[in-house]
């Protein structure tokens, strides 16, 4: 009969074949492997809930410190304006011919509207013929017209202080010493509300009034 060959023991000592290191090296020392690290304790402190942050200040982009709005101020009153110094117009005429040259002006002064209450007539030298006859019927009935405003009025230089003022002066310088018209012609100006116009001689007019009339 065949024979059966015998199976080959193996022993419990034989675990492979080893691998001899090489000479003069040694083997590594094998590194543990990290593992989760534990949970650090808890710091020491107030229990509770986390306190927030404290909001965080923001800086104006100009870098200089917020103003505050303060309390309005009262708007300061204008300054009170001086009167408007009136228009100067100039008529040349002589002395015997300004009354005649005040009388056109004031024809052309009611034409263009203005009221007769608006103007006021003063001559330098001889009055005017319509004051020489209002005046006949006395000092106080002359005056009540003036007072009346609701026509023109003619007075003289002597006593034109007496009137009051109106928005159109009219001067005829017809006659009289310098000096009368050196009183009437700063007198009438200060008068005149919106408009004088002098009758007369231009030389003698600048020299009381200044150049450039």
């Amino acid at each position: 009969m065949p024979l059966i060959p015998e199976e080959p023991q193996i022993h419990e000592s034989a675990q492979g074949p080893r691998v001899t290191p090489a000479t003069g090296r040694t083997a590594p020392t094998p590194r543990p492997v990290p593992g989760p690290r534990p949970a650090a304790p808890p710091r020491p402190g107030r229990p509770g809930p986390v306190r927030p942050a404290p909001p965080v200040q923001r800086t104006p982009r100009d870098g200089g410190a917020a103003t505050k709005p303060g309390p309005a101020q009262p708007a300061t009153p204008a300054a009170p304006t001086a009167p408007a110094s009136p228009q100067i117009q100039l008529i040349p005429a002589s002395p015997e011919g300004a009354v005649d040259a005040a009388e056109e002006a004031v024809d052309l002064l009611l034409e263009s509207g203005r009221a007769p209450g608006e103007v006021l007539v003063i001559t330098t030298g001889d009055p005017h013929p319509w004051a020489a006859h209002e005046l006949s019927f006395g000092e106080t009935a002359y005056w009540a017209q003036h007072d009346a405003g609701d026509d023109v009025f003619y007075t003289g230089a002597a006593v034109a202080a007496r009137a009051t003022s109106r928005p159109v002066v009219v001067v005829a310088v017809n006659g009289g010493s310098d000096g009368d018209a050196a009183k009437a012609l700063p007198l009438a100006h200060s008068l005149a509300g919106a408009l004088l116009i002098v009758c007369g001689d231009p030389q003698q007019i600048n020299a009381v009034l200044g150049a450039g009339v």
